[in-house]
């Protein structure tokens, strides 16, 4: 057993329970004036969490995905949007490491987030696209030894709290919609004019407002390798695996408030079953499918991961796909079984039992990067992929 690496995830589980304690004092009131989780967020940077993926060589924890997850679902347990902060932050170092960490100005960058624990946001999502973040209308200007970029963006994950900002455009002005990069702005080389509010059903404080976004920085900031590739073998594996941490984080609390909801009401009349018992059993089931779900998608990346052709196989996109298509889905009817049976006390608010900001948080995870689009994704491929019909593989 490699002791070190036991220490450092205990480590980090510590760390991450003591930021959840701090995110869990403020989640109600971040969620319900909308605002940026600034003690939770203060809190991972105290305790150096933003720096979790970073390779050990710049500084970093060099954990690895599975750890992270881990960490998400801890936070999700406490406060969806500072969990949902802590997850982006992570999927735009996963694109840093596996795709700059031969350039010499993003190894630099590494270091930064690893010294200042700086906070990455992410700028995807433009005006006129429809959401799709594989096509891309503005085009980064390259001049010499300076990029300069202006990008309609509808959302930006908490751009206006965020370090530095990692924006997707097209490569050139005369370069198709998919043919895209990303580029690293940090907050001195950008100004964001307000152009949307991101006012909510759920995951109010992540504070994804939109913008005009105008930015301009040296061209070596531009990441070397296209983001057709960044996203393929890092960028959608590594949202669908934590965005799915966190919403397990989200549905282990609802289930652990009706649990103890049940064990109150056995408690008050321990000679007869109460009446929540049955469904209780129920919802543990389907909680456990979740986790075997995600379990088995970090798996399959970290496998795929040693070898770079499976990361850009059909195969491997179609399971990333479908471990976002069920942890979204299976997720919303685990949080209305809580609610049944803690019945009125889950449906107020206020009460240890309030289940209110859970279905509301969860009712996002169908919504980012639409489930419908994915499936879109998928029945293509299925149209020329083969099932891997064995158990194991």
């Amino acid at each position: 057993m490699d002791l070190s690496s036991a220490n450092s995830t205990t480590s980090l589980k510590s760390r991450a329970a003591r930021v959840a304690a701090v995110a869990a004092l403020h989640a109600d009131q971040v969620d319900r004036e909308g605002r940026f989780p600034r003690e939770a967020v203060d809190a991972m940077k105290a305790e150096r969490l933003m720096a979790a993926l970073i390779p050990a060589e710049f500084g970093g924890e060099g954990a690895s995905l599975s750890q992270v997850a881990e960490l998400c679902t801890t936070l999700g347990q406490a406060c969806a949007s500072s969990a949902m902060i802590f997850a982006m932050h992570h999927i735009k170092a996963s694109s840093l490491i596996s795709h700059g960490n031969e350039a010499d100005w993003h190894r630099a960058f590494m270091r930064r987030i690893a010294d200042e624990q700086l906070l990455l946001a992410s700028a995807t999502t433009e005006g006129g696209i429809g959401g799709n973040m594989r096509n891309s209308i503005c085009a980064i200007e390259v001049d010499g030894d300076t990029c300069r970029l202006e990008k309609d963006a509808t959302v930006i994950s908490y751009g206006s709290h965020g370090d530095a900002i990692l924006v997707t455009s097209r490569s050139h002005k005369d370069a198709a919609s998919t043919d895209q990069v990303m580029t690293v702005f940090l907050k001195d080389q950008y100004s964001l004019e307000q152009t949307h509010k991101w006012d909510t059903l759920g995951m109010r404080g992540t504070c994804s407002d939109g913008f005009l976004f105008k930015g301009e920085a040296p061209a070596v900031q531009i990441l070397p390798k296209p983001f057709a590739e960044i996203a393929a073998q890092s960028m959608l594996a590594t949202s669908h695996l934590l965005w799915s941490a966190v919403w397990y984080g989200i549905a282990v609390d609802a289930v652990s408030r009706a649990q103890a909801f049940v064990r109150a009401a056995a408690r008050k009349n321990p000679a007869v079953q109460p009446p929540g018992a049955l469904r209780l059993a129920e919802v543990s089931n389907l909680l456990q499918m979740v986790r075997s779900n995600v379990i088995a998608g970090l798996k399959t990346y970290e496998d795929a991961c040693e070898d770079s052709d499976k990361l850009s196989s059909m195969a491997f996109a179609v399971a990333m796909n479908n471990v976002k298509i069920a942890s979204s889905e299976m997720i919303l009817p685990i949080i209305n079984h809580a609610m049944l049976i803690c019945g009125i006390m889950g449906y107020k608010n206020g009460t240890p039992f309030s289940l209110g900001r859970h279905l509301r948080d969860a009712q996002s995870a169908q919504l980012m990067i639409s489930n419908d689009r994915i499936l879109g994704n998928t029945s293509t491929m299925l149209l020329v992929h083969k099932q891997d019909t064995s158990l194991l593989g």
